[in-house]
């Protein structure tokens, strides 16, 4: 018999960590953080830091990095969601900078084209794109470079070229198909009419040009001026809806976050028309049970979650809308009677094959997305995610421009009766959210997970590992997880709320699989599901920054 091998992680338990499964250590430093999906990125971010840059800066300087490395699931065509926590006051702030549909956008104009859902691609999914505004409006309260300074490493990179990261590399021929159906889009992101392999160095000087645009006239440039124009050109081009006058009406929101405690720990979302209320809403329901008793390979532990999962998306897909446009009871969701009251309708022994809202619908949502944290050495702290929602958006890219845009407008519903219907100038129903958890006021942890509708499962699931189960912040992540997913709805709005699926990850003995079998899951296996994750934990008693960025993203944390 071999003899036992001491645990990578000193002082976890075996169970918290997959069998056989070492991973990767944290990363531990002293001064500033930064962690994201590309490690090209992350050295931009860690750069900025070394060279006296606050954690804001950081952060825009890793979005428009990545913006160059990973354009399929990011880039100024899309929208941004960020929150921030001010060292110097003490404050926790949030930011929507997510574009509206254009103003001739109306149920009539989509009926008048023979459409029944929002289409998946195309022009008529283009909403305004709103990461140059929330680039603006986070450098103008909170940065301390100018934000022309803030891009010159990603101008840089994208007229010198990168070598393409692995995991990228196989999102990046998985679009092909799409980008082949443009030429604009051929010519800007497929050299040689393919995508680029791993290791193959990529250029991308229409971006760079683009970038020098914003690094002189700021927004402006975008909204306004010259990139405005090319913008309305392309969409009266290709037949789409957008035009200067959405762009120029333009304006991002700084909102308030939105908070439960589980665990005695204050966990912060961003309100709707984001997902992060569900996340809120799942984590009122399982405390109430003694997780840590149950383990994280208890059928009993991902039965639960799985129920609670289905009873906050059932909300979700009835309730989650732009709240300028519908009434969204954000404070009745959140409440612990609530909780409770959900909590109830949960049966141990019987998976639930029909869950209406308490007190409904999306078709199953997939895309891609990035997601970034920074610490800074006063302890500013960014969590900030963005995304052109399916692989490079719409998979069109305005001419000479080097960008695709966003395709966040095919998450509205044509149905008149849903909350997230189509209206003009109105927020779609959004899946990027970025995380953030306080412990006694301070920020405790700084954290996102990627992938749409795994995005709030992913954040759950974090959690619970690391508050229940006594992971550090870098097993939590990488552990095995489940994903469940419902049936699609023929409304083309949030996930319909039956049954659905649970995907389990490797890792996920076969006797739990089994077991939800049993209880009547339908469950299905994958070596793994979408939605890399970073985090960034500040340890409580030495100060300390711990980081942690798991393998199904190419990204890293890194800290000095």
């Amino acid at each position: 018999m071999l003899p036992a091998q001491p645990s990578p992680y000193p002082g976890v338990p075996r169970h918290t960590r997959q069998a056989g499964s070492v991973g990767r250590s944290v990363v531990h430093a002293r001064h500033g953080m930064v962690a994201t999906s590309e490690p090209l990125a992350a050295q931009a971010g860690l750069a900025v830091l070394q060279r006296g840059g606050n954690a804001i800066d950081a952060a825009l300087a890793m979005n428009a990095m990545l913006g160059v490395v990973e354009p399929m699931s990011c880039g100024i065509g899309g929208d941004l969601f960020a929150m921030i926590w001010d060292a110097r006051t003490g404050t926790l702030h949030g930011l929507n900078a997510s574009g509206a549909a254009p103003a001739r956008a109306t149920l009539e104009a989509m009926a008048s084209r023979g459409l029944a859902a929002m289409p998946e691609y195309g022009p008529l999914t283009w909403t305004v794109p709103g990461c140059v505004d929330g680039w603006q409006a986070l450098q103008a309260r909170f940065g301390s470079w100018p934000l022309s300074r803030v891009l010159e490493p990603a101008i840089a990179t994208a007229e010198e070229g990168f070598p393409v990261a692995e995991v990228i590399a196989g999102m990046w021929e998985g679009a092909a198909p799409r980008l082949l159906a443009t030429p604009e889009a051929t010519r800007t992101f497929l050299p040689d009419g393919r995508a680029p392999r791993a290791g193959e160095i990529f250029r991308n000087p229409a971006l760079a040009q683009t970038y020098r645009a914003l690094a002189r006239d700021g927004r402006d440039a975008f909204y306004r001026g010259p990139v405005a124009s090319a913008l309305a050109a392309f969409s009266h081009e290709q037949g789409g809806l957008l035009d200067e006058g959405d762009l120029a009406a333009n304006a991002p929101r700084w909102v308030a976050p939105l908070s439960t405690t589980y665990r005695g720990v204050e966990i912060w979302e961003l309100p709707p028309p984001g997902q992060g209320l569900a996340v809120l809403q799942m984590l009122g329901i399982l405390e109430g049970s003694d997780l840590a008793r149950l383990g994280p390979l208890s059928p009993d532990y991902w039965h639960l979650f799985v129920e609670a999962k289905k009873l906050a998306f059932a909300d979700r897909a009835r309730f989650y809308a732009d709240p300028d446009f519908a009434d969204v009871p954000t404070a009745a969701l959140l409440s612990r009677a609530y909780a409770q009251e959900q909590r109830g309708r949960i049966h141990p022994g019987r998976a639930a094959a029909l869950v209406p809202p308490g007190g409904a619908s999306f078709a199953r949502l997939s895309g891609d997305t990035i997601y970034l944290a920074a610490v800074d050495e006063q302890r500013n702290a960014v969590s900030l995610i963005q995304s052109n929602f399916r692989h490079f958006g719409s998979a069109l890219v305005p001419t000479g421009l080097g960008f695709a845009l966003q395709n966040r407008g095919s998450s509205f519903s044509l149905d008149p009766r849903h909350a997230n219907r189509l209206e003009p100038r109105k927020r779609p129903f959004h899946t990027i959210i970025p995380a953030l958890a306080t412990r006694g006021g301070k920020p405790w942890l700084v954290f996102g997970v990627m992938g749409a509708d795994m995005q709030p499962q992913g954040q759950v699931q974090v959690l619970v590992n690391l508050l229940d189960f006594g992971m550090n912040v870098q097993a939590a992540g990488e552990a095995p997880r489940i994903e469940h997913v419902g049936s699609a709805s023929p409304s083309g709005a949030p996930e319909a709320p039956d049954g659905g699926t649970v995907i389990a990850e490797e890792g996920i003995p076969e006797a739990v699989v089994a077991e939800l079998a049993r209880r009547g899951h339908q469950v299905s296996r994958t070596q793994r599901n979408g939605g890399g994750y970073q985090g960034i934990l500040i340890d409580r008693s030495s100060g300390a920054l711990l980081g942690g960025s798991e393998s199904r993203s190419d990204g890293c944390a890194a800290g000095y």
